[in-house]
């Protein structure tokens, strides 16, 4: 695999699980990026900033910028601008993702549903309570659109799995009858913002992933080479029923003598 120029990296559950470095994960970064190979950070996480996404890697020990971090509340702000201009979005998500959120027009949690042009979901947390979610069908019901940042499933924190915010998009769907617009893994959008940055043809990366879904088949999908860890939320029957990734690690720390490099 000596040919790949680009690699794209999921961050949670890849190179940190609850924001502690994968065991071998800053090492093996470092390897890759003495070897020349670009790297994009490409993660779902919404519970925070680009600016602290960067910040919680650079404490956990990897070396990194934030023009090299891509994520799907950047895209969704992207999305936002380009196809509801100046829409009223009532923001459902865990975390401060405003800095992250510029040219959009967030409405309070209060706002009647006859004056939410658009309502933007983020990732689950506590903020997802029965009144908050039940405000967004009723914003749904009077006439929004809806657009999720992304709609995982789980997440794995050093306490368990988590239930992230895809179950809640498939019942605010199911509820309103109203399809969301996901931007976020494993839509196209994150995947050709970073090969784009990288000037990287989508043969020549890879991406590297804990999600079967999301990460590895996404990728597969958009003609990227799919590498699957088996840390984070990886579980071994995830791999059945559906295609297999082209390569499959036990961890990040792997990935250099995968990629044929020698150690940094």
């Amino acid at each position: 695999m000596s040919g790949k120029q680009g690699l794209l990296i999921d961050v949670d559950g890849v190179l940190v699980v609850s924001w502690e470095a994968v065991p071998g994960a800053g090492d093996a970064l470092a390897a890759v990026r003495a070897s020349g190979i670009g790297v994009r950070f490409l993660t779902n996480t919404t519970s925070r900033t680009r600016t602290g996404i960067a910040d919680g890697l650079r404490s956990a020990g990897f070396d990194l910028s934030i023009d090299e971090v891509v994520t799907a509340t950047a895209a969704a702000a992207s999305h936002l601008r380009r196809h509801h201009p100046g829409a009223r979005c009532l923001l459902l998500n865990s975390g401060d993702v405003t800095e992250d959120l510029e040219g959009v027009r967030l409405v309070d949690e209060g706002t009647p549903p006859e004056d939410v042009d658009v309502v933007l979901v983020g990732g689950a947390g506590p903020e997802f309570s029965y009144e908050a979610v039940n405000h967004a069908l009723a914003c749904l019901l009077a006439g929004a659109e809806l657009v999720a940042a992304h709609r995982n499933v789980a997440w794995q924190t050093a306490d368990g799995l988590r239930l992230d915010a895809g179950p809640y998009v498939d019942a605010l769907e199911r509820a309103s009858g109203v399809t969301a617009t996901v931007v976020g893994k494993p839509a196209p959008a994150m995947f050709d913002a970073a090969l784009r940055s990288l000037d990287v043809r989508a043969p020549d990366a890879a991406m590297v992933g804990d999600d079967v879904d999301s990460d590895t088949r996404a990728a597969q999908g958009h003609g990227i080479a799919g590498v699957q860890v088996r840390t984070g939320k990886f579980r071994e029957h995830q791999l059945d029923g559906g295609d297999p990734p082209d390569v499959l690690l036990d961890s990040f720390a792997d990935v250099p003598a995968w990629l044929g490099l020698d150690p940094a």
